[in-house]
């Protein structure tokens, strides 16, 4: 199989796709792969879940020769084959564990999709990103609400239209990675660390806060959900320890059991 999931002593759910020799291109297989681990993934007590791919470049995004055989299909045919593509990047940006994607070489096309679903993109300095669909006389139409979201609209107006191959750099600067660094594994370590010092179910719920919040008015209603949260949860088992264990000045139990 080109997709495997690995899940850690510490929790932590590693997802790789090993397709090295098409630049770890996605088709119909890889995606229903995909699906299937991030699935099983949310479904599990964890406490993070990493992206990464094998090889020298992050993706290419969508298999050329899958999409030869795409553009054959009618259009109900076409329909079906881009849902499928619209699963995987919900089933990623609604995973309710923290992700972190590592990105190496090229992401391209689609690919992108898949960086801009997870909270946490690192990618090294050689890294290149490209919203390559309209060169080829196509849109970047399911993993658009994403990287809009990611990148904002002024920049989508940019790179969706001139296909421009653009730097980590620049991808750092308009919010599409948040980090560079050419010590993947060490970047991986560190944030994991940083995920696995915090409370899980803390973490898990700061998560749902942000698109609860990103996506509302300021109104009484959110003013009072969020009240409602932080007492939920200052309450619970979790929140007691944490407050415990800082006023005892020790480390709280999920600390604890991250070490073992």
């Amino acid at each position: 199989m080109s997709v495997t999931l690995t899940i850690t002593k510490t929790q932590v759910a590693i997802l790789e796709l090993s397709r090295p020799e098409k630049h770890n291109a996605f088709d119909d297989i890889v995606i229903s792969e995909l699906i299937k681990c991030i699935e099983h993934a949310n479904s599990l007590d964890i406490r993070a879940l990493v992206l990464k791919t094998d090889g020298k470049h992050f993706s290419a995004g969508a298999d050329l020769g899958w999409m030869k055989s795409m553009a054959g299909n009618n259009f109900g045919e076409n329909v079906a084959d881009s849902e499928q593509l619209a699963k995987l990047m919900s089933v990623l940006a609604n995973c309710p564990h923290p992700t972190l994607c590592l990105v190496q070489g090229a992401a391209f096309g689609g690919a992108l999709g898949l960086i801009a679903c997870c909270d946490i993109a690192v990618a090294t300095n050689k890294a290149k990103f490209c919203l390559s669909e309209v060169k080829l006389g196509l849109i970047p139409a399911v993993i658009s609400p994403y990287v809009i979201k990611a990148i904002g609209e002024r920049q989508a107006r940019r790179y969706f239209l001139t296909a421009e191959v653009f730097t980590a750099d620049v991808a750092l600067d308009m919010g599409l990675i948040h980090d560079i660094s050419d010590d993947l594994a060490h970047s991986e370590a560190h944030f994991l660390a940083c995920l696995l010092n915090n409370g899980p179910q803390a973490v898990k719920s700061a998560k749902a806060l942000i698109d609860e919040v990103a996506n509302n008015a300021i109104d009484d209603a959110l003013i009072n959900h969020t009240a409602k949260r932080i007492a939920h949860i200052r309450v619970s088992d979790e929140g007691q320890e944490g407050l415990s264990a800082f006023f005892e000045k020790r480390a709280p139990a999920w600390q604890n059991a991250a070490k073992q």
